[in-house]
């Protein structure tokens, strides 16, 4: 099959050592003005290309880490470069909107032809953020205000002197019972305050930073190849839902919410079956907890659905939908009317969001749509996982837990020296990312095709015989 941009590298190119001398000297000047210890490669992006990445130092890999999985279209795409030079464009930065007092006379127009065009199935309405960590904030911030709305009785019951009175001591009122939101064990949901105490996935997240005290479920620990695996994985799946519902019954800080990712990735590519995600929503809807599927990571066509929830066909819908990354903007779906707050003000900030990105986020949907992209990444992945399982039989211990089948390009595998094996990755021309302790995750972009995991696979292979 062509390119999908004829424009693009035929290869990647390795020329020197990463980092080379010219990054070398850049990241040293860079460093006395910006923190540069979690830099991972200082990069060229006007000389970066499609599914490639590039580096001042003419070194040139294939991306399959994609900025941390934000990448969707490929670099200096050029429907988006188009898109970034419209007059829309130019007015929604250069006037950049307080949306929620001032918003632009295309708005409604903008979301109906972009941001909700994308909906999940059930959901028809988008509180537009700045970021994931954002779009998760603000949507648990929507759980709490409806939570206490059915607790007076409705939309219509004003709040009590004693309500106001106490919410500025930062206080709950005498007779109602704290709140809270809960996440699985090993969850990773953002670094914000109430984000971050929902986050689960490393101490270096959150190291002296006060959290609220918020359940913490059993994410089950499938084990692999599943197949040979069923009857435990069914056991403790099961085990993770009567913790879930124990959890709801009789946690010290009841949750109105359940937040959860379809897979758990910056904790470590952590999968669960339908089951397990249609048992969840069963358990919030019998108990009267909202659920909250953060798919910022796994959203926007990466599993091989626009959305990963799709591959739970669930006939009750999640009652919010966080996204970002790949969509270039943020901000979380809902259908219930109720979830939005019974006043003005509540759920606001000055920007609200950022019509210029909402912009580019709808020239990614007409990418995505022209080229058919979602149904090319199913393709691909499934050509990629048989791939790497060939490589798993035949280098035993280095490509472990292979996981992702049937997820489109939503793939990772364990490596006993995972950081070794990403440094010597970019030697063979490949930039991939961790997840976890141990994991390696692919991160490829939607325009990642058979011959860019042709070129991937035989890097691995190189890098596995390496040893």
């Amino acid at each position: 099959m062509a390119p999908f941009y004829s424009s693009e590298p035929k290869g990647p190119s390795v020329k020197t050592k990463i980092p080379g001398p010219k990054a070398k000297a850049a990241i040293t000047e860079l460093d006395k003005v910006f923190d540069t210890r979690s830099l991972n490669m200082l990069t060229d992006y006007n000389k970066s290309v499609g599914n490639y990445i590039a580096d001042p130092d003419g070194n040139v890999l294939l991306d399959v880490y994609a900025q941390i999985a934000s990448i969707p279209v490929g670099y200096n795409n050029p429907a988006l470069r188009e898109a970034a030079l419209s007059d829309d464009m130019i007015s929604s930065l250069i006037n950049r909107p307080a949306l929620g007092n001032f918003p632009p006379t295309d708005w409604a127009n903008v979301l109906k032809t972009g941001i909700l065009k994308v909906a999940p199935k059930g959901l028809n309405q988008v509180f537009t953020a700045m970021a994931g960590s954002d779009a998760n904030e603000t949507a648990y911030k929507a759980a709490f205000m409806w939570r206490r709305q059915h607790e007076r009785g409705g939309a219509h019951v004003e709040f009590t002197e004693e309500e106001m009175a106490s919410a500025m001591l930062n206080q709950t009122p005498e007779g109602s019972s704290e709140l809270s939101i809960m996440s699985f064990k090993t969850s990773f949901h953002g670094r914000l305050f109430g984000s971050l105490s929902t986050t689960r996935s490393k101490p270096i997240h959150k190291l002296d930073i006060p959290a609220f005290d918020w359940p913490q479920a059993t994410f089950p620990a499938l084990k692999y190849p599943l197949e040979k695996h069923a009857e435990e994985n069914a056991a403790a799946e099961q085990a993770a839902l009567q913790e879930v519902e124990h959890l709801i019954l009789n946690y010290h800080v009841p949750p109105c919410a359940v937040v959860v990712e379809p897979i758990q990735s910056e904790g470590g590519d952590n999968h669960a079956s339908n089951d397990f995600f249609r048992g969840l929503r069963a358990l919030t809807r019998k108990h009267n907890v909202l659920l909250i599927v953060d798919e910022v990571q796994t959203g926007v066509g990466a599993t091989g659905k626009f959305w990963a929830h799709e591959h739970w066909n669930l006939e009750d819908p999640p009652d919010m939908v966080t996204f970002s990354k790949k969509a270039q903007t943020a901000g979380y779906y809902f259908g219930n009317p109720e979830l939005r707050p019974n006043k003005p003000y509540r759920q606001f900030n000055t920007w609200m969001g950022d019509p210029a990105r909402a912009l580019l986020f709808r020239a990614i949907i007409d990418e995505i749509e022209r080229l058919d992209l979602v149904s090319n990444t199913a393709r691909v992945g499934d050509y990629l996982y048989s791939k790497i399982e060939a490589l798993a039989a035949k280098y035993p211990g280095q490509f472990e837990n292979l996981r992702g089948k049937g997820r489109g390009t939503f793939i990772a595998f364990d490596n006993p020296r995972r950081d070794e094996f990403l440094a010597r990755a970019k030697g063979f021309g490949v930039n991939i990312g961790g997840s976890g302790q141990s994991a390696v995750r692919l991160r490829p972009m939607l325009i990642f095709q058979e011959h860019h995991a042709d070129i991937l696979v035989e890097a691995l292979e190189e890098i596995a015989k390496s040893w």
